[in-house]
Order: C-alpha cells, then sequence, then structure tokens
C-alpha cells in the first residue's frame, strides 16, 4: 500500500469523498473538513493541510487521514489494518499533538507510532433521522446575534475547559470566529427571556449535519433547556437532510441519555489521544 498525499483539497475529496460516505456518520468531522478548506486552506491555521489517502495494490482507497494544523491527526476506519503501516510511515517524522480515530483504528495506529498517547476524550458518535419531541420547556430556540458575544464567549470557554481543557480547540475566541464566518453553520440559543442554553451546528456532509457544541450552564441544568434545544437543532436540521450527527463525551452519561431520548441512536466509539510528551 502507499499513502497518496494531495494539496488540492477539491481533488483530494473527489477522491476519498465514496470511501467516506460508506461510513458518514463515522466520518462526519473528516467530511466536513471540505467546505471550509476548499474555501481557504489556511481556514484552521497558517500551515498547509495534510490530507492523506492510502491507496491499495487495486488503486482503491483503504484509509483517509487529514490534519489542520495546529490540531489533532483525524484517522479514517480502514479496509484492512496494514493501511495503517502506509500511514504510520507517512507521518514517522511528523510531530502529531494528538489523534482523533475510532477506537480500535486508533490502538492500532499508536501501536506502530510507538509514542505514548493519552485518552482525554472518549466519545460516542450518535446519529438521528427523526426526533422525538422532549418535554415542553418555557422558550424558543433564537439565532445567535452579536450582543450576545460576551456570553457565548464565556459560555463557550466554560465548554472547553469542561470537554476538552488544554487543547488547540479550547480556544473560545477562534472557534466563534471561525464558526461566524462559516456560511453553512449557526450558532442558537435556547431563550426563555434571556439566554439558558447554547449549541451550533454546520460542518454539512452530502447528507447530513453535524450537531455541537451544546452547552448549559451547571445552575441551569435539568431543566429541559438543551434537550429543548437539541431537539429543534436537530428537526431544523432534519427537515432538509437525511441524517444528523453529534457525540458525546461518555464520561457524560446524562448527556448521552438526554440525546437518546430524542432519537439519536449510537453509532461508534471513537477516542482523543493526546501525545503524552514530556
Amino acid at each position: 500500500m502507499r499513502v497518496e498525499r494531495h494539496q488540492d483539497v477539491r481533488e483530494f475529496f473527489e477522491r476519498v469523498e465514496p470511501f467516506l460516505l460508506r461510513h458518514e456518520a463515522t466520518h462526519a468531522l473528516l467530511i466536513g473538513f471540505r467546505a471550509p478548506l476548499e474555501r481557504d486552506p489556511h481556514a484552521y491555521g497558517d500551515a498547509a493541510p495534510y490530507l492523506a489517502a492510502v491507496i491499495d495494490e487495486t488503486g482503491a482507497v483503504a484509509a483517509v487521514a487529514a490534519r489542520t494544523p495546529p490540531y489533532n491527526l483525524v484517522v479514517s476506519l480502514v479496509e484492512e489494518e496494514r493501511a495503517l503501516d502506509a500511514l504510520a510511515a507517512d507521518l514517522e517524522q511528523e510531530r502529531l499533538p494528538g489523534l482523533i480515530a475510532p477506537v480500535a483504528v486508533g490502538e492500532a495506529f499508536l501501536e506502530l507510532r510507538a509514542e505514548p498517547a493519552k485518552i482525554v476524550v472518549a466519545q460516542r458518535l450518535f446519529e438521528a433521522t427523526e426526533v422525538i419531541p422532549p418535554r415542553p420547556v418555557e422558550g424558543a430556540l433564537r439565532s445567535y446575534a452579536d450582543d450576545d458575544r460576551p456570553l457565548v464567549l464565556d459560555w463557550l470557554a466554560a465548554f472547553f475547559a469542561e470537554a476538552m481543557p488544554g487543547t488547540p480547540e479550547s480556544d473560545a475566541e477562534n472557534f466563534l470566529t471561525r464558526r461566524l464566518a462559516e456560511p453553512t453553520s449557526q450558532l442558537v440559543l435556547w431563550d426563555d427571556g434571556e439566554p439558558r442554553s447554547l449549541a451550533g451546528y454546520g460542518s454539512p456532509t452530502p447528507n447530513g449535519m453535524r450537531v455541537g457544541p451544546v452547552y448549559t450552564p451547571p445552575e441551569l441544568r435539568g431543566r429541559g433547556y438543551a434537550s429543548a434545544l437539541t431537539a429543534a437543532v436537530t428537526a431544523h436540521v432534519l427537515a432538509d437532510r437525511r441524517f444528523c450527527f453529534l457525540s458525546t463525551d461518555l464520561a457524560n452519561p446524562t448527556s448521552n441519555s438526554i440525546y437518546q431520548r430524542i432519537g439519536y441512536r449510537p453509532v461508534i466509539d471513537v477516542n482523543v489521544w493526546h501525545f503524552a510528551r514530556s
């Protein structure tokens, strides 16, 4: 097997998207890179993205990997585990901050990488094709407005501190700026006289859309705001798409149960590893 690196974003996704779409929910993060990177290859940072396909002896795609520095490497499902041998060899000299991959794929890659790593988030990916209405709560969904910026920055900072502390992704200011610049992305709030919960959605795939982040301040939890907001966002997405995707932290059983009650079904477990350098 060989690794085929791409510099042209459109060419890369035309090459790998049929492979990724076989498991669209699992690969929603990878597919979601397409739109922002086609608009600007440096949408996530100054360095050029790493866009790689592992090609088997027949010329077919056997694995896909992408990285938008300074963020983690993201690896797809693999057709054969030996595809990871080629990928690990291609990245042998690269200093990676971390890895996002389906659990079995990530574990196999890390064995080849032979570099200490720790799991920082154990996630479960979910998919919805319909919404089960939650219990009614006061308020309604509304779009983000400029006046919301200070509050939303505070909430995003709290979300990242809770969900992914100390990672490049945890810069609330950069995240909000990038999210607002994306024409396919939205931030919304559940409001019943004042904001109660926050959600985002975007990163479209051909048939779906990712929901996240979802955040409710601790003092407002348990009142149904996140369920109502996520259900409303999901219904909005499903009005013109087949699927809605989201991921949860397995350490948070409350969020896992909330999403399943409104129609989300588990697809696969994915870990986020950081390389444990001294």
